[in-house]
């Protein structure tokens, strides 16, 4: 018996939101236990730093390419592809047994995450559009629980002493047969998706999405590249104390993507980029004025809550940016944000090499503020019928109120 559309939208929804958190639970695990795979293979911070280089160099230049890719395969099979190709990857890069076969191995995860990541964000975005209500903030609140509980499972096998190799490859094949089903699940796109009549021309708009989500990646990296030192050289904080700061900005992190949607139904989506940017921009403040290790968390945690719902929303924007186009405009917006998360890290130690950590991180003051500045001239988006409080918003069909 053929499912009713509503089914299959429920079915879809669900199948969107274990994807992202499918993929967090891999990316948690591997960050989490990145010591011990140094560990393994004897290797140096300039040799780790590579590796990440390695597959981040790769998801971006993926990504790159999935706005033509898309336009020919679609993001419903790609996705069906790259979540199992990341799952593949992170074992692989779990066997490797010297630095030339796991520089080979993260390359190869970087680019099944940069199909993964983008088309993941495509098939939100087709839900949603579906839906015709904000959903988006909800998938990515997925990717954060996801991360959260891989790190914490990796805390857990470290401390049951279960080896590197065993701890992510154990993860990876129980992560295989889940990837290969939940594919299952997602939306074939409309025709006029999958054949647009210029499938190579974007609207100038989803360059400026693109370049909000790049600001706000690079925001994100903050806490994950700098927070630990920050606490531990300039604040003279034990090495326990300084970890406590990227849990506790993950956890604002998953609470506000929790908000992010209903927040949107009710002010806008320019309203809720421009508080984003100001509180961003506050969180960093209070960052690099922080008297102590108290007062330092505190702003990361304030910077996550605010900057976390940046992104999801540029993702639903880039959707309903360009009709008919709607996949490319979702992966080129994620090709131009990612690359934050390179540029980020490197632009903030150029100038604390030059000055002091504390002014390399006081430049992200600026970044945010460009946010405020620029939702101004990004769209209104309509992913939902009504958005910003109309009484369409307001009352969703009974069917979408069942997501």
């Amino acid at each position: 018996m053929q499912s009713s559309p509503a089914s299959t939208l429920r079915r879809a929804h669900r199948g969107v939101v274990a994807t992202f958190a499918l993929v967090g639970v891999v990316n948690g695990i591997l960050a989490a236990r990145l010591p011990g795979l140094a560990a393994k293979l004897g290797l140096d911070t300039g040799d780790v730093g590579l590796v990440i280089l390695s597959w981040g160099v790769a998801a971006t230049a993926t990504m790159q390419c999935m706005r033509w890719i898309v336009a020919a395969l679609g993001n419903r099979l790609l996705l069906r592809i790259g979540t199992p190709l990341v799952t593949v990857a992170v074992g692989l890069i779990a066997l490797s047994s010297s630095f030339p076969l796991l520089l080979a191995a993260a390359a190869g995860f970087g680019v099944a995450s940069g199909i993964a990541e983008a088309m993941m964000n495509a098939q939100g975005s087709l839900v949603e559009r579906r839906a015709e209500r904000p959903l988006m903030n909800g998938f990515h609140a997925g990717w954060s629980a996801g991360a959260v509980a891989g790190g914490l499972l990796a805390v857990a096998l470290a401390a049951l002493d279960v080896s590197y190799t065993a701890s992510v490859l154990g993860v990876a094949g129980v992560a295989l047969p889940l990837a290969l089903a939940v594919g299952w699940t997602y939306l074939e796109e409309p025709a006029e998706e999958e054949e647009p009549a210029d499938r190579h021309r974007l609207p100038g708009i989803v360059y400026l999405i693109g370049a909000v989500a790049f600001l706000a990646l690079l925001l994100e990296g903050l806490v994950a590249d700098w927070s630990g030192l920050l606490l531990t050289r300039d604040l003279h904080t034990t090495e326990a104390v300084a970890a406590i700061a990227y849990p506790v900005y993950e956890l604002a992190t998953f609470s506000g993507r929790l908000f992010g949607d209903r927040l949107r139904l009710r002010f806008g989506s320019r309203s809720i980029l421009a508080a984003a940017g100001t509180a961003t921009a506050l969180g960093v403040l209070l960052v690099v004025t922080a008297p102590s290790a108290v007062w330092a968390i505190a702003g990361f945690a304030l910077t996550g809550l605010a900057v976390c719902i940046v992104v999801p929303l540029c993702m639903s924007l880039a959707g309903s940016a360009a009709p008919g186009h709607s996949d490319a405009a979702v992966a080129q917006v994620s090709a131009i944000g990612y690359a934050g998360l390179l540029v980020g890290p490197v632009l903030i130690g150029f100038v604390a090499e030059a000055t002091t950590l504390r002014t390399g991180i006081a430049t992200a003051i600026a970044f945010a503020l460009l946010i405020t500045a620029a939702s101004r001239r990004m769209p209104h988006g309509q992913p939902a019928a009504g958005e910003g409080g109309s009484p369409a918003a307001a009352a969703p069909t009974r069917d979408t109120a069942e997501l």
